[in-house]
């Protein structure tokens, strides 16, 4: 089974694809099953945040014959880059299909990797260091929920299960190992920091959060960090804002409220799941003539946006998106550098280990079936052996013939094969009969 990843991030598409790519949770199970419906698709992952959209797939590869490869071959062929980008291709045309877009309009933004590369990505990615904001921990949290999301609808196997185990396992080595996660910085303080360049004061500033998700959660947190105590946190469901809200002494609303909360909002931050803009320039228009033209900052943090583009034209209305605020965390990224390039070496090392397991596991078949090979004979033979004793045969002699025919039998096939390599010139296949049964060694002292 060979792996395969075709993505989008932050580097290589813009916010307005990548909203159009992204797989809110409402949708993500139907297009697993339909992913998982593809020919040659065995196993899927699709891993969609506001910074990437990333399918993974474990595919069942055929050689040109139309039969599947097996064990290194397979890995071989899946690093041919011909092969490589067929198989993107067939993604690629899945996901503009799925999303109802031109292929075209991804085919130029996406990447792609095979195998052991697959498997690096995405250890870099679980570890934070493919993100936005170098080291960055909300990122392994979404993976993990992702995979378990292709686990309870039997999606995934030992392909895609042992390649993300075992990312888990390296991001969990470098989160404890270095020191990628010291001074957290994350897009909620990056949020947080940019507004603290536009207005001297924020304690004495009100805002406003909509969305209850783990980035509102943590804007709210560095908001009060940082002395603020007019917060209104808004949300499609009372209960989840009001959740929210009283762990930081704020206040719950709804989300048909935004209007008339808007007049007081010095700070909008927004943050949800939703597929349409939540927020437009009509209602920031009303809101700012209301406030008398007094500024209004507003950060969008979601993908797809929450906050219409247009509302960038309206006076008096300051609007970023979250690729509009990477800027504001590069000082922060310095420090994380040293701590990254440590954790390359532990990724580096994760992979040569998955990759000699992943050839480890070529070998359990064959010696499943040597072994049942081997005790055929031996059942075989032991059952003459038996017979011959009961029949009043001496059971030296029996016991002599059976090791006899026990040792020709298991040699037999070795010494054809061996004979067939000495007069091709095979001596490879030699060598390895010496290191397999350790006839290189001395058997004795030498004078």
């Amino acid at each position: 089974m060979s792996l395969l990843l075709v993505g989008i991030n932050h580097t290589t598409a813009s916010i307005a694809l990548r909203e159009k790519v992204a797989f809110p949770p409402e949708i993500i199970g139907d297009a697993l099953r339909d992913l998982a419906a593809q020919a040659q698709v065995e196993e899927a992952v699709i891993v969609s945040t506001c910074n990437r959209t990333e399918v993974y797939l474990a595919l069942n590869v055929a050689d040109e014959s139309g039969q599947p490869t097996g064990g290194s071959a397979r890995q071989t062929s899946m690093h041919d880059n011909r092969i490589l980008v067929d198989r993107r291709e067939i993604v690629v045309q899945w996901l503009s299909r799925y999303h109802q877009l031109a292929a075209t309009d991804l085919q130029e933004c996406t990447y792609f990797y095979g195998d052991d590369e697959v498997v690096r990505h995405l250890m870099q990615v679980s570890c934070g260091l493919d993100s936005m904001i170098l080291g960055e921990p909300q990122i392994l949290g979404q993976i993990k929920s992702a995979y378990a999301m292709s686990r309870d609808l039997a999606i995934v196997g030992a392909g895609l299960g042992r390649a993300f185990e075992e990312a888990f396992s390296i991001a969990k080595e470098v989160r404890t190992d270095t020191a990628i996660g010291e001074n957290p910085v994350s897009v909620a303080y990056a949020a947080v920091s940019l507004a603290e360049r536009i207005f001297s004061d924020l304690a004495s500033l009100s805002v406003l959060l909509i969305g209850a998700g783990r980035t509102v959660e943590l804007v709210a947190r560095h908001l009060v960090e940082k002395g603020v105590t007019q917060i209104v946190v808004a949300n499609r469901t009372l209960d989840n804002a009001l959740e929210i809200a009283a762990r930081f002494n704020a206040h719950g609303t709804l989300l048909s409220d935004i209007p008339d909360q808007l007049v007081a909002a010095d700070i909008v931050v927004s943050s949800t799941n939703s597929q349409l803009p939540l927020l437009g320039k009509g209602a920031v228009e009303r809101a700012l003539k209301r406030r008398r033209h007094k500024p209004m900052l507003l950060v969008d943090l979601a993908v797809p946006r929450d906050i219409e583009q247009e509302v960038s034209q309206v006076a008096d209305a300051y609007l970023y998106s979250i690729d509009d605020i990477s800027g504001v965390i590069e000082d922060s990224q310095k420090s994380r550098e040293e701590a990254a390039a440590q954790a390359k070496s532990i990724i580096d090392r994760g992979v040569e280990e998955y990759r000699k397991r992943v050839l480890s596991l070529g070998a359990v078949d064959t010696l499943r079936a040597f072994r049942d090979k081997a005790n055929e004979i031996r059942e075989l033979e032991l059952e003459k052996a038996l017979r011959a004793i009961e029949k009043g045969e001496l059971p030296k002699a029996v016991l002599e013939n059976l090791a006899r025919t026990l040792t020709n039998k298991l040699i037999h096939s070795p010494s054809v094969q061996m004979k067939q390599a000495s007069s091709e010139g095979r001596q490879e296949v030699l060598e390895l009969i010496q290191q397999l049964y350790e006839l290189d060694q001395d058997n004795g002292d030498k004078d």
